[in-house]
């Protein structure tokens, strides 16, 4: 059955042209005009990859932080074992610890929206993976949520930082700023994420391939507008 959308959506969609691809400042543009809700809505991108995501040489995966951030605050957990909890907390990090950590997940408490974890306590955590794990919350090297430097990581993090991957379909969704930045940062945002995706163009993928498909920007609620990646 087709979804069905509300007035507001209808009125919103019906600015913007199908099939058609719009330059970079005619899709910050669109955004605002397509703003269907009165909170300040989060920007969000939907990228269509050219990848087979069955192939372990063909997935995407990296980190970055944005020029101007996400407008979004995460709440940071760090797992250590070098009685640090006292600095992390003074950086902002929302709760650190150690075994007494580990035990607090096991029992329910799961307080944080990311968390970091040293080495040492990484090999103590196998029994988190089947809680965290599902969550997208068990730390990981490849996400840069594992090392020595824990509060480096947790800085790095609480300015911004954070992880985009593939999803099972080849595609990437993430956010991108909120409405309010304007289209001056959300311009420039947009164009740090989509060259973070082009540098992150896997080795399994052959020269001739196309590997973005597609690009689409929308705000929360509201209608998709492809963008012109030649407009960049």
């Amino acid at each position: 059955m087709a979804q069905r959308h509300g007035k507001k959506y209808n009125q919103a969609a019906s600015l913007i042209e199908k099939d058609r691809s719009y330059t970079l400042k005619e899709v910050v543009d669109l955004l605002e005009r397509t703003n269907t809700v009165r909170f300040d809505p989060t920007i969000e991108i939907h990228m269509n990859l050219g990848i087979d995501p069955k192939q372990a040489d063909q997935l995407v995966r990296s980190t970055l932080t944005l020029p101007h951030g996400t407008g979004k605050m995460k709440k940071v957990g760090v797992f250590t074992d070098l009685g640090n909890e006292s600095a992390l907390k003074g950086l902002g990090v929302a709760i650190a610890g150690g075994d007494d950590l580990i035990d607090a997940v096991l029992q329910g408490k799961i307080e944080f929206d990311i968390a970091i974890a040293t080495p040492g306590m990484m090999r103590k955590m196998g029994k988190l993976a089947r809680i965290l794990g599902p969550k997208g919350l068990m730390p990981n090297p490849k996400a840069g949520t594992v090392g020595d430097d824990v509060e480096k990581i947790a800085e790095e993090i609480l300015k911004g930082r954070f992880e985009f991957k593939n999803d099972k379909q080849g595609n990437i969704h993430s956010i991108v700023g909120k409405l309010s930045f304007g289209n001056e940062k959300l311009s420039e945002n947009i164009t740090a994420f989509i060259q973070a995706v082009k540098a992150s163009r896997p080795a399994g993928l052959s020269g001739g391939a196309v590997f973005i498909k597609s690009v689409y920007l929308a705000n929360a609620m509201g209608p998709g507008v492809q963008l012109d990646l030649s407009s960049l």
